[in-house]
């Protein structure tokens, strides 16, 4: 016997009985925590939190991921890299504000959030946008559009940013 599971995120997930009594604890932590796939969260006041407590600086990106092809390469092939995620995971609090086309893609209270931080911090609708900044929201740093360097050379900027910020 099979079920389905409409997500916040409007996503389905498709289980057997038993497999479903072992997912729905594990995807409801991870949909109350706040986190996105590849370890970037999706709620501003957590990434502040989580940066103050550990003394790093937050990376947020703006995308549309459904529609975006700039904030599709960049994803791909920035974000995604071995390089980017292995100096993410102990330099960067990471947060991204996706913009998706696809109703139902996120969930209202999502759009919410993400649409508060567009009106912070992304007025004029970049995509797609990437801020360094402090965890008191002091920026640092913007990349508008993908920035034209490999993975490598993209961790070098952020390196040399933060080692100059401390």
């Amino acid at each position: 016997m099979f079920h389905q599971i409409k997500l916040a995120n409007g996503s389905i997930l498709n289980c057997a009985a038993k497999q479903c009594e072992m997912k729905i604890p594990i995807v409801l932590l991870i949909a109350l925590s706040g986190i996105a796939s590849g370890g970037w969260l999706t709620n501003f006041e957590q990434a502040q939190k989580t940066a103050r407590e550990n003394h790093q600086l937050i990376l947020l990106n703006f995308s549309g991921s459904d529609w975006c092809l700039p904030c599709i390469k960049m994803k791909k092939e920035i974000y995604e890299s071995d390089s980017f995620k292995k100096y993410a995971e102990n330099n960067l609090v990471l947060v991204n504000a996706d913009f998706p086309r696809k109703k139902n893609a996120v969930s209202k209270e999502q759009v919410k959030l993400n649409e508060t931080l567009a009106d912070l911090y992304n007025k004029e609708g970049k995509f797609p946008l990437s801020i360094l900044m402090t965890e008191d929201g002091k920026i640092l740093k913007q990349w508008e559009g993908c920035p034209n360097a490999s993975p490598e050379e993209f961790v070098s900027q952020l390196t040399k940013i933060i080692n100059g910020n401390q």
